[in-house]
């Protein structure tokens, strides 16, 4: 389904082409003055340029050619050149009805060339707590998993689990020291006991005590190191001991990952790589990309010349190459977080051959995945340009550092949830919202109220930029905010239903009023901002059309009453705009990861 500034801009584009206009000049946007037009094409400016013309003549020439289309009320030139496009008031009901008349897509186009795409996102790691930290990662990538399936791409989301790196080594040997795992750290094949020698309790206090450890131990560090070598060497004990780890941490990701309503794909693990490991290691050997750095072996990526000017203990300064080399394996022999990713790379290519893979990583990893690119591209397991790392900023409390908790630790997901649902219950008590439902579905509704105010006030910041975290300011019913998203879908499920109860049904629309025109272009565009935000990574595109809807909705409900409308025909057009509206609010909310309650 096509939008009205797409068609609209192949119009001009002719109109270009028939002036001798390059026609990719014609670009149409949205009317920078909405109460002089819809939309506005600047190209003649350049276009006159280029022709050593005048602008306005060439302008005035184009807008000839425009002025008999049914689809504009009118054409005007303004200014030095810029040409006003104002839509007819049948073109905006068509539209709007097209949109309405499709609740699954809401408006929304397909890609041309649907893609295999593999998205890596959440990134937990095994034996440790999510906190906060991981928020971000978890709701960017979900929401970008959907945006990349709703525009016909076949996706694959992937948890990718720390499950292979140091912290395994630490906590062998931490629980070791405990004395509760003999069975597994003993010489020999087992047989294992079948039950978990750990909880996850035991692994959340023992691996914080582990790491401080290893910062002052060094025979406690290098027993850790010797520890993860063997693991990965595949020492059965420790395998045995590994898979436990992992299997209590799980429990605990997959409760707070189900909270979110974040689900994966792949539930994979660095440790999902290990099985390419030595293949990898060998081609990497055989083309001369593996060398010998100082006892450990890298990949060069820097291109020839590239440096970068580095710090020396001593205070002198040097050139360096830039990026750094990948360190592939360890002095110990161990397998480092580029080697499982490079494997990972190649796993993937194996198993999916996906034309695109995206990890949605903290910014500060930017250097690292460089790297891990570069060398991809070089030993030839992917395509330049085919893996992305889509960074994000931080959330920060309010001195503008990344959120601690009050005592200045970092705060649990699962903590961060609870206190979001009990700030949600709260402030639906106070608005007196919720009121007529049972307890189950009071509870059931302010979860989605506080899963709703965690999410749109990530997704409603550009991904590439930090915000301050301010759980009163989120969960407002008024504002730009999740639960005023929700509030306004609940409203108008309230109103279609009063309808249905008085006999009325949506029916054809008709735009007369200027709310009514303002709300049709609103639906007009959600086509773009889904293009946009796809194209562009960028989640806040669709949070930004969300509300730009939410808010065109209320002003038209406002001004144009809908169940006591003058005539039959003006409220079933108007319950038809009201059902176009909800249909896409909800499809927006949903790309978001965010379920809207069927009342309130």
């Amino acid at each position: 389904m096509t939008d009205l500034r797409t068609e609209l801009g192949e119009a001009v584009a002719a109109a270009f082409a028939a002036e001798g206009v390059e026609a990719s000049l014609a670009r149409v946007t949205a009317s920078d003055r909405p109460d002089l037009a819809d939309f506005q094409s600047n190209g003649a400016l350049a276009a006159a340029k280029a022709l050593k013309a005048n602008p306005r003549e060439l302008a005035g020439r184009v807008a000839e050619r425009l002025a008999g289309d049914p689809r504009l009320a009118s054409v005007e030139v303004a200014g030095p050149g810029f040409i006003n496009l104002k839509l007819a008031d049948a073109a905006l009901a068509k539209r709007a009805a097209g949109v309405a008349a499709d609740a699954v897509r809401a408006g929304a186009s397909l890609v041309v060339e649907p893609r295999k795409v593999v998205i890596d996102y959440a990134g937990p790691n095994v034996a440790k707590p999510m906190h906060v930290g991981h928020l971000r990662s978890s709701i960017i990538g979900e929401s970008l998993k959907r945006l990349f399936r709703f525009r016909g791409d076949q996706v694959w989301g992937d948890a990718h689990f720390g499950d292979w790196g140091f912290q395994m080594g630490l906590l062998i040997v931490a629980v070791g020291d405990e004395g509760r795992a003999d069975a597994f750290l003993a010489d020999g094949d087992g047989p294992f006991p079948g039950e978990s020698p750990v909880s996850l309790e035991d692994l959340e206090r023992l691996y914080p005590l582990a790491a401080g450890r290893a910062k002052e131990d060094a025979d406690f560090r290098d027993r850790a190191r010797k520890a993860t070598a063997e693991l990965q060497g595949g020492r059965p004990g420790y395998r045995a001991l590994w898979k436990h780890f992992v299997a209590v941490s799980r429990l605990a990701l997959e409760r707070e990952f189900g909270a979110l309503s974040v689900t994966f794909d792949l539930w994979n693990g660095e440790s999902d790589a290990d099985p390419w490991m030595a293949e990898m290691i060998a081609h990497l050997e055989q083309t001369g990309l593996l060398v010998e750095d100082d006892g450990a072996r890298v990949v060069h990526v820097a291109r020839p010349g590239e440096t970068r000017k580095k710090k020396l203990a001593d205070g002198s300064v040097i050139e360096a190459p830039s990026p750094p080399p990948l360190l592939v394996v360890s002095s110990e022999g161990s397998a480092m977080y580029g080697t499982t990713d490079l494997a990972t790379i190649l796993d993937r290519r194996r198993s999916i051959d996906p034309d695109l893979i995206l990890y949605v990583v903290d910014e500060r990893q930017a250097e690292h995945f460089e790297q891990v690119f570069r060398a991809a591209v070089l030993a030839g397991y992917a395509q330049p340009g085919s893996l992305e790392h889509l960074g994000f900023g931080t959330m920060n409390g309010t001195d503008g550092k990344p959120f601690k908790t009050r005592a200045g630790g970092v705060l649990k997901l699962h903590d961060l949830i609870t206190q979001a649902t009990e700030k949600a219950r709260e402030r639906l008590g106070e608005a007196h919202l919720g009121e007529d439902l049972t307890p189950e579905e009071f509870e059931a509704t302010a979860h989605k109220v506080a899963i709703a105010a965690l999410k749109f006030a990530d997704l409603s910041n550009s991904r590439t930029t930090s915000y301050v975290f301010d759980l009163d300011r989120f969960m407002s019913f008024e504002g730009k905010t999740g639960p005023y998203l929700l509030y306004q879908s609940v409203r108008i499920k309230s109103l279609l239903r009063k309808g249905a109860d008085q006999g009325a049904t949506p029916g054809s629309i008709a735009v007369v009023e200027p709310a009514e025109r303002d709300l049709a272009l609103t639906l007009d565009a959600f086509d773009q901002a889904t293009s946009d935000a796809y194209d562009k990574r960028m989640p806040h595109l669709i949070a930004e059309h969300a509300y730009r809807l939410a808010q065109s909705f209320s002003k038209f409900y406002a001004a144009c009453p809908v169940l006591v409308a003058p005539d039959e025909a003006t409220r079933a057009s108007r319950l038809a705009l009201s059902k176009a509206a909800l249909d896409q609010l909800e499809v927006a909310l949903g790309l978001l990861g965010i379920e809207t309650p069927e009342r309130m």
